[in-house]
């Protein structure tokens, strides 16, 4: 079969977005060149296992790589993928350049070219997320996340999932329960039970993602407690069902479901919300405060904002 390598040429700002959308119609792998990986200070702070090559990444803006198979309505695909990423504008989200080619390479090829992209990496102090085709052997006390790329949005080392594990790691206690909106591949709900939630739920809109989680759930043996289901925000959740809410989505969607967030976070609970430019963080804090929330914590990393929320324990 032939394959084609798919390029969009955008923003920092656009990067899940994008891939979501290459994810939803059928890539088959995607990877993500990003410059800043060779000069962000968390990948020095925690030490990344492999060396980046210069050469391999755009000189600005980000290069999202897709795999798409050459067939039949390959044609129509690329289509709905340029009117789908070139529609983000309308959510006021910047994709930079917003400029879109393809190369036609061979399977083999491809198959091990975007592998390439993915390494062990520690992300936070105690957790290192590790690809399922590398050997890994985890130190004491290490937390060792397995996740398949090929099956998943990301691998975790996007600064806004790196601020949500972070946040997560200070904020879940022994026997919390825990819900992930927009779980994508499903990590911050693995990781959440990792450090210590007994009921975790992870909730996607899309199908596609859905599956993901649970291959990803599966991946690490977390399959009896961490329970992945397919629905729209907070709508079929109950009232005081968490104590922590975290949600590492685009920021116009955190802004459609604060007081949804407030009505499942219980009394003392705490809400984690990333996925924010930095230009949006004033309009999300004030989206949280306005339902009720108080806002503990702000921490930023490469232009991203996660805000950590918490419902006061009482009325």
């Amino acid at each position: 079969m032939k394959w084609a390598e798919f390029r969009v040429h955008t923003t920092q700002e656009a990067v899940e977005p994008v891939s979501n959308i290459l994810h939803e119609l059928g890539a088959a792998g995607v990877a993500i060149e990003d410059p800043q990986d060779l000069v962000t200070e968390w990948s020095v702070k925690y030490g990344e296992v492999y060396e980046l090559s210069p050469e391999d990444y755009p000189d600005e803006g980000v290069m999202v790589k897709a795999y798409f198979p050459m067939g039949a309505t390959f044609k129509e695909t690329i289509a709905e993928v340029r009117r789908r990423v070139h529609n983000l504008v309308s959510f006021q989200i910047d994709i930079g350049h917003g400029t879109m080619d393809y190369t036609e390479v061979k399977e083999e090829d491809w198959a091990t070219a975007w592998k390439s992209f993915y390494h062990p990496v520690q992300v936070t102090e105690q957790v290192t997320i590790v690809p399922t085709w590398e050997e890994y052997s985890a130190r004491p006390g290490e937390i060792v996340i397995e996740l398949d790329p090929g099956m998943a949005f990301g691998t975790g080392t996007h600064p806004t999932t790196i601020l949500s594990l972070q946040a997560l790691e200070h904020a879940v206690k022994q026997g919390d329960a825990v819900i992930d909106v927009g779980t994508g591949s499903g990590i911050l709900a693995i990781a959440a039970w990792k450090f210590g939630a007994e009921s975790i739920t992870a909730l996607d809109l899309d199908e596609v993602a859905v599956n993901n989680a649970k291959a990803n759930v599966a991946l690490n043996s977390a399959s009896d407690f961490v329970h992945v289901q397919q629905g729209n925000l907070l709508d079929d959740v109950a009232s005081e069902s968490a104590d922590v809410l975290v949600s590492n989505i685009l920021a116009e969607v955190i802004l459609q479901f604060t007081a949804d967030a407030y009505r499942v976070v219980k009394r003392g609970g705490l809400f984690l919300t990333s996925g924010i430019i930095s230009s949006k963080r004033e309009a999300v804090e004030g989206a949280l405060k306005a339902v009720g929330f108080l806002i503990q914590e702000v921490n930023e990393l490469d232009d991203w904002v996660a805000i950590v929320a918490q419902k006061p324990s009482q009325a």
